[in-house]
């Protein structure tokens, strides 16, 4: 009886290794196809010109901006917000729709599981759509004077590639469930609108029934951890101004800093919720492909 048992469980153990051994086996294949396609549009000429030339204009724009311009300098940390949240998000957008066609009839024929297909496109897509965003700040933080610090400019990174990744997790789910191109390119125009509006750089008293949307607003969280990397809490900012001084906050500039830059929301909780984002899209877009069947 016990042998017969153990030889079950043998049994199952094989089963299970030959069923990860063929996922693993169409995931490289996929990894490795996705890739090479994405190399190809990663560099496409017309998508790297289209960053090369909004990083010198910004970093003429901004050409060693003084770090006590505050408006100037958060104009700058929104252009950049906004800037890769759309370029990101547009990008992604199309990935689903233009491959509806083949993903149907590949998966009708059993070549391989949705899994399968699923993680070799999101990790396919991660190292590629880290060189421009890198090659942006290369140029425009160094343009424009941003914190002179090695580490200032890490944290910046890190953040920026987070945003890029959130915001293309965006367009992959609003690819996924809307699956035609027109339409769904139609619905992240008007949802980064959105996200642009309720950022917090053009508008701080939002309407009651409007000042909810920022709370789901890649820019809102993206934007303001690129102003705790440059600023910190504001207190030496607000030292340096004479914000604290008598009739020191009638000025704009610490106006700015009260708005902006005191009080806001803890760069933990900013980071946390970005991670659900991250996670979140990507899960939607998985069960938005999964109902697919023709």
């Amino acid at each position: 009886m016990a042998t017969k048992e153990i030889m079950i469980v043998g049994k199952h153990t094989c089963d299970y290794k030959q069923s990860f051994s063929t996922w693993f086996d169409q995931f490289i294949i996929l990894l490795q196809r996705n890739m090479k396609e994405r190399k190809h549009e990663t560099f496409n000429p017309l998508g790297v010109f289209q960053v090369i030339t909004a990083s010198l204009l910004a970093g003429f724009m901004w050409w060693h901006s003084d770090y006590r311009d505050i408006q100037d300098r958060l104009g700058l940390l929104f252009f950049i917000a906004i800037f890769w949240g759309v370029f990101s998000s547009f990008g992604a957008v199309f990935a689903f729709p233009h491959e509806r066609a083949i993903f149907v009839k590949e998966r009708a024929s059993g070549m391989y599981t949705l899994l399968s297909y699923f993680m070799a496109r999101i990790t396919g897509d991660l190292p590629m759509d880290m060189i421009l965003p890198i090659l942006f700040l290369a140029i425009v933080y160094w343009m424009t004077g941003l914190k002179s610090e090695l580490c200032a400019f890490l944290l910046t990174l890190i953040v920026l590639l987070g945003h890029v990744l959130v915001s293309q997790g965006l367009g992959l789910a609003l690819g996924a469930l809307i699956m035609d191109a027109k339409k769904a390119s139609t619905v992240v125009t008007v949802t980064m609108l959105a996200f642009v509006l309720t950022g917090g750089f053009y508008v701080h008293k939002v309407p009651a029934f409007m000042s909810w949307f920022k709370y789901i607003s890649t820019i809102f969280y993206s934007y303001r951890l690129l102003i705790n990397v440059q600023y910190g809490d504001g207190t030496q900012i607000s030292s340096l101004l004479g914000c604290s001084i008598k009739d020191g906050q009638k000025r704009a500039s610490c106006k700015f800093v009260n708005q902006d830059i005191v009080g806001q929301m803890h760069p933990a909780m900013s980071v946390g919720i970005l991670l659900i984002m991250f996670v979140g899209y990507r899960v939607l877009a998985y069960i938005a492909l999964w109902r697919i069947r023709d």
